[in-house]
């Protein structure tokens, strides 16, 4: 994954031919591939949290780890929308093709609400179960964590796959 200070140059101009945000990149944010790169890491790391939760029901589940999770999650979802929505996208719409850019923006800021609202109830659950309450059903909370991060991990890959040039973003976990 593309780190900051690895060497490369932040500016449009270096990646303008082969990523669909370049233009993003004079935002004042830097490179927008970097960015999302490391948001895409703290994603990538909840994500597997989360699947060590659901891989450990019924009986041991680290009330720790659910706490951690439940208190970072929903911020961190609600950080990254904020981020994509305000500066990604219209950079992605600027590169071209608008009206079918356009469509794929719509679609990602409704898988954005669903996630955010997901998110909400899973920390709550997590929440819940750190302090102490049982899981009443197992499987249906398993069901409910392999659900929202396969989910978020299909959500990055488009996202890597459609509006970054490959040599910038590696795969998420």
């Amino acid at each position: 994954m593309v780190t900051p200070g690895d060497g490369r140059n932040d500016s449009k101009d270096t990646c303008a031919d082969t990523c669909a945000v370049a233009a993003g990149c004079d935002f004042g944010f830097g490179a927008l591939c970097v960015r999302i790169a490391l948001l895409h890491g703290e994603k990538a790391d909840l994500c597997d949290q989360l699947e060590a939760i659901a891989d450990s029901l019924p009986n041991c589940v680290d009330r720790w780890t659910c706490l951690d999770v439940a208190e970072r999650l929903e911020a961190l979802f609600r950080l990254a929308h904020r981020f994509e929505e305000d500066v990604l996208f219209p950079a992605f719409v600027e590169g071209g093709q608008r009206a079918a850019r356009l469509a794929t923006i719509d679609r990602l800021k409704l898988e954005h609400v669903h996630d955010e609202s997901a998110a909400a109830e899973i920390a709550e659950e997590l929440q819940r179960i750190g302090n102490g309450g049982a899981i009443s059903n197992p499987e249906a909370l398993g069901f409910m964590l392999r659900a929202f991060f396969d989910t978020v991990r299909r959500h990055m890959a488009f996202e890597r796959e459609h509006m970054f040039p490959p040599e910038w973003m590696q795969p998420v976990r």
